[in-house]
């Protein structure tokens, strides 16, 4: 007779075999099956029109649309799993996209420059983002806002629409495919692969969901908080930028609203919070929030297929947003009274 760690109840149902054990609904599962019940529900409804959602004009789309917020999102991760939040990253998006722009110039030869200088402006931008915070002891909210604002007026006092043109052959960056996957969505999904590796196989990544978990007790345990939270805010700001380049190339000039227009300050909140990363930190990833992007631009993809009103695709995100927040929470809730 096996031996059993809790005493069973004659009453209980036996266990069930080793080989059947259900897959665990995580947030991850959770999000990528939402996913599914989507895909299925916007393929039926776009039919009912006459219209096809998933053949390759439609895959790409979703995977397009998805590139930007996709890139956003993943820093976004990065900053939400240690506890923080960054707010300027829809204004560092558009200015990148300038100085990428500005610095080519049209010219073939000053692409790469122009991607460097457009990276380490946003990497100073997520580091002011995280001394702020860390040295200044500002809530990140605030401190995040403050510099969005700051970066807002200077876009504004300084341009007034597009500026500066990307080379011909930079564009094929927006544009190109690999087979039916759009180059974008692949760079975008390298990147994210790469954030999970360093959130999940590094040190630095530990110290992230450490210091998201309890700050007090990751100090004590020898974590480097301050240099953790700078270094999220950094690579969260390098995202936005990244961001801001694709879009140039997109584009082919530098637009210096193009982040807010699009909200990807809040879009980019929303597909964290979508793919399962807890706000107050200390739980998630980068493979949940991929989920939630792709939920995020399928809706885009379904509602413009349909025609509907921009008001009611908000108000539809709005519903999910709350759904998704209610049944995690619930969740967690159920899980610690059992």
């Amino acid at each position: 007779m096996s031996v059993l760690r809790d005493p069973v109840p004659a009453t209980a149902a036996p266990a069930a075999p080793v080989g059947a054990r259900r897959l665990p609904l995580t947030p991850t599962v959770t999000v990528y099956l939402a996913l599914v019940v989507l895909l299925l529900a916007g393929s039926l409804l776009v039919g009912m029109q006459g219209g096809v959602l998933l053949d390759q004009g439609g895959v790409q789309n979703i995977l397009t649309r998805s590139t930007v917020l996709g890139l956003v999102a993943i820093g976004q991760t990065m900053v939400i799993v240690t506890g923080s939040l960054d707010l300027s990253v829809a204004y560092v998006v558009g200015l990148c996209s300038l100085v990428t722009a500005e610095t080519m110039a049209g010219q073939d030869g000053m692409m790469v420059p122009g991607v460097l200088l457009a990276l380490a402006v946003a990497a100073f931008v997520g580091l002011v983002n995280g001394l702020v915070i860390t040295v200044l002891r500002a809530n990140a909210f605030i401190a995040t806002l403050g510099v969005a604002l700051i970066l807002r007026g200077y876009l504004e006092d300084r341009y007034t629409g597009p500026a500066g043109s990307v080379p011909r052959v930079f564009q094929h960056l927006g544009f190109s495919r690999i087979g039916p996957v759009p180059l974008s969505a692949v760079i975008m999904l390298v990147i994210a692969a790469l954030a999970w590796w360093y959130l999940t196989r590094t040190r630095g990544g530990y110290h992230m969901y450490a210091v998201g978990g309890d700050i007090d007790v990751a100090r004590l345990s020898g974590v480097r908080t301050r240099r953790t939270i700078v270094t999220a805010h950094v690579l969260c700001a390098v995202a936005a930028g990244l961001a801001g380049v694709f879009l140039a190339s997109r584009l082919g000039s530098g637009a210096p609203y193009v982040g807010t227009d699009a909200g990807y300050d809040l879009e980019s909140i929303a597909a964290v919070v979508l793919g399962g990363t807890l706000l107050a930190g200390g739980r998630g990833g980068v493979i949940g929030t991929i989920g939630g992007v792709l939920i995020l631009a399928t809706l885009d993809t379904v509602f413009d297929d349909l025609s509907v009103d921009p008001f009611f695709k908000d108000v539809v995100r709005g519903v999910v947003l709350i759904v998704a927040v209610a049944l995690y929470a619930r969740r967690r809730m159920s899980r610690r009274t059992t």
